[in-house]
């Protein structure tokens, strides 16, 4: 048994539906309108909207050019919406692993960093004043008939030119 309910009717009908209006469930009548489906099942309860009843499922009956205009997807779109839906999901997913893998290097390169921070040896500081080269060549150690003085050091030009 097929019930028709329209704009302040209720009545059974033969199921005939005219070739302008489109037969949606409410979920879908929700989503090609815009709008929840609760408020679908208002505009229903208040006769705004018309609807079939088959078999204990509501479906709404609504002008294919309201499609158009109030959601901008023609509903022979449709199914390439859902499938694009899903397509975008998966991207999500995969952008959401992704970003997870990335985290997790970051924190493991951090460990690392701050193990090897931990091991390098504090370097100290020199007891005195810093000689520069020049200081160095000009107070020479004695001249020794052997060589350079034991423990002494060569100035630093005569290293770089020999002597």
């Amino acid at each position: 048994m097929v019930q028709h309910r329209g704009v302040g009717e209720n009545h059974t009908g033969s199921g005939d539906i005219p070739t302008d209006k489109l037969r949606l469930t409410v979920p879908d009548a929700a989503r090609v309108l815009g709008i929840s489906p609760e408020a679908v099942r208002n505009r229903l309860s208040r006769g705004t909207l018309e609807s079939v009843k088959e078999q204990g499922t509501v479906y709404v009956l609504i002008y294919r050019d309201m499609v158009r205009h109030t959601a901008d997807i023609p509903i022979d779109r449709l199914g390439e919406s859902d499938a694009l839906i899903s397509e975008m999901r998966g991207r999500i997913d995969s952008l959401e692993r992704q970003l997870e893998q990335a985290n997790e290097r970051d924190r493991e390169n951090r460990r690392i960093i701050a193990a090897l921070t931990n091991r390098i040896p504090q370097l100290e500081a020199p007891s005195g004043p810093r000689e520069s080269p020049e200081t160095a060549a000009m107070e020479a150690p004695e001249h020794h008939p052997g060589g350079v003085q034991e423990g002494a050091q060569r100035p630093w030009w005569r290293k770089l030119i020999g002597g």
